[in-house]
């Protein structure tokens, strides 16, 4: 294995060896909870993969032969929504709904949580740094979970940690939402083609609030961070673990919480409030454009992506609509319409009771029939409505077509999902990277889905080529994923 290369600027344009993993979700160290062992246990340091990611940064030089890795850190590498912690000693004010939810995307508030993650995953720091200084170079391409990646000052502080020197500063990039490999790989994260998860404009992502500037968040975003961040015994990286029937949520409620957060009831209700008002609120937000500096934003995406500027622009009307334009939509999927529901029934029968008691003497516990009366009706509404974050987890032929034919690549490597896939889709390979993000099928954390995987191109033997492989990295070696399965982790 080499120890260094030529430290000229090196041509991101041109890769013979790439690796591609995503959905790390590093975020910061949950503390042990002394009464609830089981409360946010999957954030726990004793979850922590930093060694093993090391390890997996030496492999895939080994496998390279000597020859540079160009790294791509295919989108929720950091999970700014899952930070909670506080400034001891904050220059801006923090609000209330901060000091429950964490910090609001502004650069200062993200400059902190980005701190907060490199110091609890100093290993990780340490172990890219020596990748680097090692002759290899990094890409970060944003997703849903670290958008707040777009501010200048977090991208420095990512910089400040990993301390390389002038010459070796220019192997880490950052690029918005895509990028293109070696002209014959696109990579982006994929969360462009989800409804509850996209930027609406990662052209032009910030947004104007009074007297500050702030990012524009995807609902999947806003409802981890006020109704997941509360709710300490669901894993947000496991869809199973929050989305469930009713009796499925009782049972659950009364074998893990009901002795730890009784009140979860009012938490969700709480936060799912204030989720949907905030998305309300953020669709009103002026967004921050300078029409002067459109194509100079433009050229500069594109130039990082290893893209010319129209690609740029084709790519972004392939964008779906984003779910925050249509807030019932949002609201059955947060189940406030079912809430609402209820809420009406009662007060109209305990109207009506009113009025019947002023005439007659009879008892409020006849209330209880026009209720049971009304529970078929409502429970068929409610089996009727199913959730559909879960229905977003690809992009379809079309998207991928498209998408080919703007960069004139045939090979498509997303993320986000968690689900590895490697298939042909008509004249288009699309792969997905999977996950490494620490998701268990269980509150105790013993039922691990099978995680770190990556994508490997690399030149075929005897040609300069590149061919595509799905990999799962296991005890230092990786071992091949000929007929990759969905998995069942989340994709918010």
């Amino acid at each position: 294995m080499p120890t260094s290369f030529s430290h000229s600027v090196p041509d991101f344009r041109v890769a013979s060896h790439t690796a591609i993993i995503s959905d790390l979700h590093l975020t910061e160290a949950e503390p042990v909870h002394m009464r609830f062992p089981l409360w946010k246990k999957f954030k726990t340091k004793e979850f922590f993969f930093d060694d093993i990611f090391e390890t997996f940064l030496k492999h895939t030089e080994e496998k390279a032969q000597g020859a540079p890795v160009e790294l791509v850190l295919n989108g929720d590498i950091f999970d700014f929504d899952s930070v909670l912690r506080l400034p001891k000693e904050p220059v801006f004010k923090v609000a209330l709904l901060e000091k429950r939810r964490g910090l609001f995307p502004r650069e200062e508030r993200s400059r902190f949580k980005i701190e907060v993650i490199l110091k609890d995953h100093a290993e990780f720091v340490r172990a890219l740094r020596e990748f680097v200084l090692r002759g290899n170079r990094v890409i970060f391409v944003l997703g849903n979970h670290d958008l707040e990646l777009h501010f200048p000052e977090v991208q420095a502080e990512i910089h400040r940690h990993l301390g390389l020197p002038e010459d070796k500063k220019h192997h880490v990039r950052f690029v918005e939402w895509f990028y293109i490999s070696n002209q014959d790989t696109l990579i982006e994260h994929g969360n462009q083609y989800d409804p509850y998860c996209m930027c609406e404009d990662p052209v032009n992502p910030f947004v104007r609030g009074y007297n500050f500037v702030s990012l524009r968040l995807p609902f999947g975003n806003l409802a981890c961070r006020y109704i997941m961040n509360g709710m300490g015994f669901f894993n947000p990286h496991v869809d199973t673990n929050y989305i469930m029937t009713l009796p499925q949520y009782i049972k659950f409620f009364f074998k893990y919480v009901a002795k730890a957060q009784p009140g979860l009831v009012f938490t969700w209700f709480w936060g799912s409030v204030i989720t949907l008002l905030h998305s309300f609120f953020d669709r009103l937000a002026s967004p921050i454009r300078n029409p002067l500096k459109i194509e100079d934003r433009v050229s500069f995406i594109a130039e990082k992506a290893n893209a010319e500027p129209r690609m740029v622009r084709e790519l972004k009307e392939l964008f779906v609509a984003p779910a925050a334009s249509n807030p019932y939509l949002l609201a059955r999927e947060l189940w406030l319409d079912r809430a609402f529901i209820i809420f009406i029934a009662f007060f109209l029968i305990f109207q009506l009771m009113v009025f019947v008691r002023s005439v007659y003497q009879v008892s409020f516990f006849w209330a209880f029939v026009p209720l049971f009366l009304l529970l078929p009706f409502f429970l068929f509404y409610s089996k009727s409505v199913t959730s559909l974050v879960s229905g977003y987890k690809e992009p379809d032929d079309r998207v991928l077509a498209m998408a080919s034919a703007i960069t004139k690549v045939q090979r498509i490597v997303f993320g986000h999902t968690h689900h590895v896939r490697h298939e042909m889709i008509g004249s288009v390979e699309h792969l997905n990277s999977g996950c490494w993000s620490p998701a268990f099928l269980d509150v105790e954390c013993t039922k691990p889905l099978d995680q770190k995987t990556f994508v490997w191109i690399a030149p075929t033997e005897g040609s300069a080529v590149r061919q595509a492989e799905l990999f799962r990295f296991v005890d230092g070696k990786s071992d091949p994923l000929l007929n990759p399965g969905r998995g069942s982790a989340s994709a918010t």
